[in-house]
């Protein structure tokens, strides 16, 4: 079987399976296997694949074929131009959430390195630790903490931080409680998602405990804010990724807490303590 037919069969059973994206998950699942650029399948269709190559790529369609997730499948997933490992300890990372990073870029002063001490930006819920690990990245003076409640998601941030060389601190807490230091930048995608809401088959194969939230998929959320009046400074920041249906009800929680709506894109909405 040549490249390009076991594309085209791969790309109709994946249609018959209803997975909209077919043809990229053909193309990503055979190019990991075959350890090639996508552009390298295109140029080379008429190459005749081997034996074992095609088993193993035919093993890895069955398992997409079951909505198993691509980036479970091959074990990795770009988050703002890094490759981030990844495995069901842990969300997929998601494209929507690299908003909070471009929004950092107004909020973190662009005289960074003088200043005299280091801001401290804490990523709440971790998972993969793709947001936090990129803050630290992308600006080495913070101060950068990762914090998950699963200590299987915290050793996967763990591995990642470490691949890609952030010098960040991990630490294992549910939520802020009893974190004990001062804090410029909060960033949170935690769970929420409303378990009575329709989600894509793919979504049973993540940790439900990182998706699904009681109280309209809130409950979480309200918790982190509460906690935020104690732990974030004046004047500091608040970066909450959820749905844009539960914004109006999470721009009035926090209101009643203190804090200052000041914008909201795509999925993340900001907010500073006054």
């Amino acid at each position: 079987m040549t490249v390009e037919q076991w594309l085209d069969e791969a790309v109709k059973m994946l249609k018959d399976a209803s997975i909209e994206s077919a043809r990229l998950d053909a193309e990503l699942i055979l190019s990991h296997t075959v350890r090639e650029s996508r552009t390298y399948l295109h140029a080379h269709g008429d190459e005749a694949l081997d034996s074992q190559h095609e088993d193993i790529a035919n093993a890895r369609l069955e398992l997409r074929l079951e909505h198993t997730p691509v980036a479970y499948i091959i074990g990795h997933k770009e988050f703002y131009g890094r490759r981030f490992k990844t495995t069901p300890a842990a969300l997929i990372p998601r494209p929507e959430s690299e908003t909070i990073i471009e929004l950092l870029k107004d909020i973190i002063p662009k005289n960074l390195p003088l200043l005299p001490e280091k801001l401290t930006l804490v990523d709440v819920g971790t998972g993969t630790g793709c947001l936090g690990i990129t803050a630290k990245l992308e600006w080495p003076e913070l101060n950068v903490t990762l914090i998950d409640n699963d200590v299987h998601a915290l050793n996967l941030a763990k591995e990642n931080g470490k691949m890609l060389h952030a010098d960040v601190r991990y630490m294992k807490n549910d939520l802020l409680r009893a974190f004990g230091l001062p804090i410029n930048i909060i960033i949170a995608n935690l769970p929420y998602v409303d378990r009575t809401w329709d989600v894509s088959l793919d979504t049973q194969a993540e940790p439900q405990n990182a998706l699904f939230a009681d109280d309209g998929g809130l409950v979480l959320i309200k918790q982190l804010c509460e906690q935020a009046t104690l732990q974030l400074k004046p004047g500091g920041h608040m970066l909450i990724e959820s749905d844009p249906r539960q914004e109006h009800k999470i721009i009035e929680f926090a209101k009643s807490l203190g804090f200052k709506h000041l914008n909201t894109e795509g999925f993340i909405t900001v907010f500073t303590r006054l």
